[in-house]
Formats: structure tokens, C-alpha cells, sequence
């Protein structure tokens, strides 16, 4: 079943997702300061490409400078793949079969705001 729903979501946006998160890698990798938001961006990113069957928890260790750089991201990149989430999420809600989907996109704008601190693990 989660494949099924994985290639589903693959076609209905996770590709698009995957590309903006993609795109802020590489313009984080490129900015040599910024290399840890897009190493981030880039391992959300592939979650985005195939979220079901896995799940993001708060990393224990994360403290202060976690907190600093998800401040940083959302200034910098966040807040534009957080817009793509939720913007998508209500676009897959118009329809009936759209609706989990759309409910996953908004499950995932916290962790498009705040990547860092995070793990993605499988269930």
C-alpha cells in the first residue's frame, strides 16, 4: 500500500516538492556559509519525493544552534517551500482522491519551515 500511495504521491506533487527543495540545495550548496541548510533542504527533500512509510521526529541533540539556523532557513528558504506545501496541499484537497494527499502536504509545512533538528526514520 505504500508503494501505491508513494507513486501517487509522486505524480501529484511530490516531483514538483522534490524540485523546489532540490532547487535550495543547490543555491545553499553554491553560497559556501550555507552548505548545512542545503544539505537539509536536499534530505527533506527526498522525503518530500517519497514520504509514506517514514516519519520526521525532533533529533535529541538539537539545541540552540538548531534553533538559530531553523531561523536562518525560514528567512532564506523556508518560507517559499512552506507556501509550495501548503498551496499544493490545497490544490489536491479539491478533489476526493486529493484529500490524504493534501493532508500530507500540510503535515510536512512544519518541517519545511524547520529542517534542522529533525530525523526522517522509517515506520
Amino acid at each position: 500500500m505504500k508503494t501505491i500511495l508513494n507513486v501517487i504521491w509522486l505524480l501529484l506533487s511530490g516531483l514538483w516538492l522534490f524540485l523546489g527543495y532540490a532547487l535550495a540545495a543547490v543555491i545553499m550548496c553554491v553560497l559556501i556559509v550555507t552548505i548545512p541548510w542545503g544539505i537539509a533542504s536536499w534530505r527533506i527533500g527526498v522525503y518530500s519525493l517519497w514520504p509514506f512509510g517514514k516519519t520526521v521526529i525532533d533529533k535529541p541533540t538539537a539545541g540552540l544552534g538548531s534553533l538559530l539556523g531553523n531561523i536562518v532557513w525560514v528567512i532564506l528558504a523556508g518560507i517559499w517551500i512552506a507556501i509550495g506545501h501548503i498551496a499544493s496541499g490545497i490544490a489536491l484537497c479539491l478533489t476526493i482522491i486529493g484529500i490524504p494527499f493534501g493532508i500530507a502536504n500540510f503535515k510536512m509545512v512544519p518541517v519545511a519551515l524547520m529542517p534542522l533538528g529533525k530525523a526522517i526514520v522509517d515506520r
